[in-house]
């Protein structure tokens, strides 16, 4: 049984438990789903007339132009977005008081402020006139681009000290050290999360048809209040429509932060280690009958003394026990 960091492993009754939970909450949401299927059906929401509009070419049309219209704003959001996230991250770590101060109050300001208000406040020209696009795409950025500032500083502070210790230590400044060291490793430890909040920013592109812009829900309400078929008004069957681009689009961007993650743990990173060689010359086997010590006794000089201790013509052992005649010992 394995344990994680923030719950133990649960239990054979616990796993029961869950199981019964899930069969539960299973059922609960089918029953939904088909409550809500059987009042639509009562109220004759699945005719084909009804749903037979999205064969005109017109609609579909202005569908389609209504999707380039969310993926254009969408992307001009996403990209100024993260250009302001790394502007307020660096603002936030700045080691001057008033910029960091500066964009402390910056990001907690419009993170505060409802993003609807942000851009109605662009949009009714209180820093100039702006077209509805503009408007949306500069609301949407900023209140994004403070999150993902948020998300960048956690990254970054989730580096270990010791590289950033380590990379000063060999000389480098901290603009140096920012680009190369931990900016890089934050990206890619906090890139899910980056996506997740682009996500967010994808469907907070619906908020735009409040300023006129003709994004997808902007152009769904159009669709709707101006087709009626047998005097009702497809509201729902728009709200299907659209909403299924949205969640398709969303999962699409889902299915990108997951492969992006698994292709950045099946990197290739650090150094790479050299593959075992063959010894260029087979190593020696231990002789136990050599001694360790040297093995060729230094004969003496022609004419010197013998040492004392040292194996005579008398035949003695050498040892300084058996030395009788030594000079060790002699009192006489």
């Amino acid at each position: 049984m394995s344990a994680s960091v923030l719950f133990d492993a649960p239990g054979p009754k616990a796993k029961v438990r869950n199981r019964i939970y899930s069969v539960v909450g299973t059922a609960a949401v089918l029953g939904l789903l088909v409550w809500v299927v059987l009042r639509l059906n009562e109220k004759g929401e699945f005719e084909g007339a009804l749903w037979d509009i999205f064969n005109y070419s017109g609609i579909r049309d202005n569908i389609f132009e209504a999707l380039l219209a969310t993926l254009k704003a969408f992307a001009f959001a996403g990209v100024l977005s993260l250009v302001f996230a790394v502007v307020l991250c660096v603002g936030r770590l700045s080691d001057h008081r008033p910029v960091r101060w500066a964009s402390v109050i910056f990001i907690d300001l419009f993170r505060s402020i409802p993003l609807l208000i942000t851009i109605f406040a662009l949009w009714v020209g209180i820093v100039g006139d702006m077209t509805p696009f503009w408007a949306l795409v500069l609301g949407l950025s900023i209140y994004n681009g403070c999150v993902q500032a948020e998300v960048l500083r956690a990254g970054i502070n989730a580096v270990p000290k010791g590289q950033r210790e380590a990379a000063y230590a060999l000389g480098l400044n901290k603009t140096q050290v920012m680009t190369s060291v931990l900016f890089p490793q934050a990206v890619r430890s906090m890139l899910p999360t980056i996506i997740s909040q682009l996500v967010v920013t994808l469907k907070d592109t619906s908020l735009g048809f409040m300023i006129l812009y003709p994004e997808l829900l902007y152009s769904a309400r159009l669709i709707a209040n101006n087709t009626p078929v047998n005097g009702s008004y497809p509201f729902v069957q728009t709200v299907v429509v659209v909403g299924a681009i949205y969640i398709a689009l969303c999962m699409a961007l889902s299915s990108l932060a997951t492969w992006i993650e698994k292709r950045g743990r099946r990197a290739k990173t650090g150094i790479v280690v050299a593959a075992a060689a063959e010894p260029v010359e087979a190593p020696g086997v231990l002789d136990t009958t050599t001694p360790l010590g040297p093995s060729v006794a230094v004969e003496p000089a022609a004419g010197a003394a013998p040492e004392a201790g040292a194996g005579g013509s008398d035949g003695g052992s050498g040892r300084p026990g058996d030395d009788s005649t030594g000079s060790v010992g002699k009192s006489n």
